[in-house]
């Protein structure tokens, strides 16, 4: 149910970050879910191999800097992403440096806030 959650948190971060940054781009909430779906195979493939590589790489700052290298890291995945679906359109890596620290702003918020509902609610009751 966790990841459920996560990936529909995350669907809707990839929407919202398409409707507010010029050059990233998803025609549709459906084709949300399907590039968070995508992004989170790539993330769950790649992630840590190139969090560390960049960490080893830059002689251990990149791991110092820890908050530096997930966001250059999540923005290499939105490239990736891009590369394997016609679904997103993402015009250039500065762009997607951009949208990589947006939708790291929309999905921390949104996980916090469905935190917090299921903290406050009682056991059995849906949270959405």
């Amino acid at each position: 149910m966790h990841v459920l959650i996560q990936w529909l948190v995350l669907s809707f971060a990839f929407w919202l970050t398409s409707r507010i940054i010029p050059g990233f781009q998803i025609p549709r909430m459906s084709d949300a879910i399907v590039v968070a779906a995508i992004f989170g195979i790539v993330n769950f493939l790649l992630g840590a191999i190139l969090y560390y590589a960049i960490g080893i790489l830059t002689l251990g700052i990149g791991l110092l800097l820890s908050f530096v290298t997930h966001w250059f890291v999540n923005a290499i995945l939105l490239q990736i992403t891009n590369a394997l679906t016609s679904r997103l359109t993402v015009r250039s890596f500065g762009i997607a440096l951009i949208a990589a620290l947006v939708m790291s702003l929309f999905g921390r918020l949104g996980i916090y806030l469905i935190g917090l509902a299921m903290q406050r609610s009682s056991p059995g009751t849906i949270y959405l």
